[in-house]
């Protein structure tokens, strides 16, 4: 496996995303989006209704993270990712939408799976219980949707040098599954 850093800015290139390799450090530099299990719930609604997201998913990521409060002086507080696979109902149809990429911790569906090759796009891990490091990648966040949502609202990330590995790549290669196999 390729274990070269490599540092990628956001919003997410398809031609950027074809070079990402299972097992791929990377550090994100740009914009992100948060969106967890309420997030994504009310965008399917949105959708069921045909209405328009309050985002755009073109070539964008979703940290399915819920932060904790700021300290003084910081722009968040802890800000460790989620278990991935509670998203896995909906993460298809935003990927169908031009959602590039997503960040959060565990296994995802073979919907999912089949949804990233279909439509060339990644998943990165961040570490879990990391959340405090994390943070100090975040540069600013701003609540942009469904701020009745509280923690699970939809923020919009500036980050700098956010840390993360590929785990499954545009052509279905998943780290979980190989490290598995080679055990």
């Amino acid at each position: 496996m390729n274990r070269d850093i490599k540092r990628i800015e956001l919003p997410l290139q398809e031609n950027i995303v074809d070079t990402l390799k299972a097992g791929d450090y990377v550090y994100l530099t740009g914009i992100l989006y948060t969106a967890r299990d309420a997030a994504h719930k009310r965008m399917q609604e949105a959708l069921d209704a045909e209405q328009a997201l309050p985002i755009s998913l073109e070539g964008n990521v979703l940290y399915y993270m819920g932060p904790s409060p700021a300290r003084e002086g910081r722009p968040i507080g802890s800000a460790g990712p989620t278990t991935a696979s509670r998203m896995d109902k909906y993460t298809p149809a935003l990927l169908d939408l031009g959602l590039k990429g997503m960040i959060g911790k565990g296994k995802r569906s073979a919907s999912v799976h089949e949804a990233i090759v279909r439509n060339k796009a990644v998943y990165f891990a961040a570490v879990g219980g990391a959340g405090a490091l994390l943070s100090k990648a975040i540069v600013s966040s701003e609540v942009v949707a469904y701020d009745d949502l509280g923690t699970e609202a939809i923020r919009k990330l500036q980050v700098k040098d956010f840390p993360v590995v590929v785990v499954i790549d545009s052509q279905g290669n998943d780290l979980y599954e190989s490290v598995a196999s080679n055990n």
